[in-house]
């Protein structure tokens, strides 16, 4: 992690759980990280929560909704005229509306589909040009999920995750994507998809940790994968991680 001290990370999704446990972790790995999310009050408390000034001066909380197109535009051409180019780009903000795809809302299955997907694919776009303009190493990571790579099937329960999977499959196809491009436009940007069983996070109901039986994973234990990843030396990429709690039924 030395050759990314002092350098600038964007982490998405901020204000809670898995974004909250990256930002405290880059922090103490000496990045300067901008938090964005819908909640940046959020942000601001964490910051606060920092045990010294000069880790509170290096974290700054952005207030940016990722499933609009044009927010995300402003946002990341506000920290790149005021921050400088990003380094580092964790696309963790995600949304889950509990339902049937046969039968709930539109407006929610676009929710879903705008943050997960779009989200990721804008604020992506906007790094990666600034890194191939400064002729950046960048790192690009996706908080993917196993429903990224399998359906989830609980016996004798509703399924309740409707476009939530789908959302995850594309973000396994775009990790590759991204991996073939990021080459073949002469980068060495590197992509990661992590992809995590169940989290402790805010996503997740008290009725689904029941169901689960307490194998459960800790955002902690993600923002470690994250690190991980990122404490690679330059000529390896660990491109698609999968972790799981011990004793997983998925």
């Amino acid at each position: 992690m030395e050759q990314l001290k002092a350098k600038l990370a964007v982490v998405t999704g901020a204000s809670s759980g898995i974004g909250a446990a990256i930002v405290r972790d880059l922090i103490a790995a000496g990045l300067i990280v901008i938090g964005l999310a819908r909640r940046y009050e959020r942000v601001e408390a964490l910051r606060q929560e920092l045990p010294t000034a000069e880790q509170r001066a290096r974290l700054h909380a952005i207030k940016c909704n990722i499933a609009d197109a044009q927010d995300v535009a402003e946002t990341f051409t506000r920290i790149i005229r005021d921050h400088g180019p990003v380094y580092v780009l964790v696309n963790n903000a995600g949304c889950l509306r509990s339902g049937q795809l046969a039968t709930m809302a539109e407006c929610e299955v676009q929710e879903v589909l705008q943050t997960n997907v779009m989200g990721v694919v804008n604020c992506t776009r906007h790094v990666f040009a600034a890194m191939r303009a400064h002729r950046i190493d960048g790192h690009v990571i996706l908080i993917n999920s196993i429903c990224g790579h399998k359906v989830p099937v609980v016996p004798g329960h509703m399924p309740t995750l409707n476009i939530y999977p789908a959302t995850k499959f594309a973000l396994t196809a775009i990790n590759e994507i991204y991996r073939q491009e990021f080459k073949e436009l002469g980068t060495r940007v590197k992509v990661t998809s992590i992809s995590p069983g169940l989290v402790d996070t805010e996503l997740i109901t008290e009725a689904q940790k029941k169901i689960v039986d307490g194998k459960i994973l800790t955002p902690e234990n993600v923002s470690g994968a994250v690190m991980y990843v990122l404490s690679q030396p330059s000529n390896v990429l660990i491109h698609e991680l999968i972790m799981k709690p011990m004793g997983d039924m998925i």
